[in-house]
């Protein structure tokens, strides 16, 4: 069940192995006794290291630690193993029981019986499951927690707004139903959505999030809104206001031409 895993381990292994080869190819010895590590060596000894990191880690934190999927945050162990938390998700997710193990890091005599197949659907099938159990569990006290950390630290980027003063933002969906729609960011100062600028995360299923998130977290802490009201662009010529706006706009409110 860990092939993607070891794939993005040996891939790391490889991309890191290669830039401390190619630093050490560049040092200098400077005495007769000092050397060099060779970069066949440094490369395997690096690989090594990062598949023993990487089998360190549960499937969440890996899941989590993954580039692009920064807007998550680390679902607790206990609320996955709740049934009562996942009601509902059987019916919505394939290979529902085995996604499940896996997110648990469960191995059962079964798993050998899969074909090569089957394992990558299965593991497509967790992450699809461990998006709509993070929705839910984000809408916890202790999930909002973590969420709350996260957006104080300004992980979810901030509005793009130029008079949004650099606002931190909020991860949101669109529809609570998978593979509908994907995740924006709700800035708390202009209420409005933006696509985030990494075309990684832009790409994450809004579902994972959900509808409500941004809007309870607020709820909830209110005091992460903004304190001023979002400034208003207005539109100027020469430094003179624009009237009705551009041309052909709020004919409506101009008094009828008298003959």
């Amino acid at each position: 069940m860990g092939s993607r895993r070891g794939e993005e381990a040996q891939r790391r292994g490889e991309a890191q192995g290669g830039a401390l080869a190619e630093a050490g190819g560049e040092q200098r010895a400077g005495e007769e006794g000092d050397h060099v590590i060779e970069g066949d060596d440094a490369e395997d000894s690096r690989e090594e290291s990062e598949g023993t990191e990487n089998e360190g880690l549960s499937w969440i934190q890996w899941f989590c630690g993954l580039q692009g999927n920064e807007f998550f945050t680390e679902v607790a162990e206990e609320f996955v193993q709740d049934d009562f938390n996942l009601t509902g998700l059987g019916s919505q997710v394939p290979y529902y029981d085995y996604a499940l193990d896996i997110i648990l890091d469960i191995e059962t005599p079964q798993d050998e019986m899969l074909t090569q197949d089957q394992q990558e659907l299965v593991e497509s099938a967790a992450e699809v499951l461990y998006g709509l159990i993070h929705a839910r569990y984000i809408a916890t006290q202790r999930g909002m927690q973590q969420m709350l950390e996260k957006f104080r630290r300004c992980d979810f980027g901030r509005c793009p707004r130029v008079l949004c003063d650099g606002q931190a933002v909020l991860p949101v969906g669109q529809s609570d139903i998978p593979h509908q729609l994907t995740v924006k960011v709700f800035c708390p100062k202009c209420q409005d959505m933006y696509y985030p600028k990494s075309s990684r995360k832009a790409a994450t299923d809004g579902a994972y999030f959900g509808t409500s998130f941004p809007h309870l977290l607020l709820q909830t802490f209110p005091e992460l809104f903004p304190p001023s009201r979002p400034e208003v662009y207005v539109p100027r010529i020469y430094g003179f206001r624009l009237y009705n706006g551009p041309k052909g706009h709020g004919k409506e409110n101009h008094p009828p031409l008298r003959s």
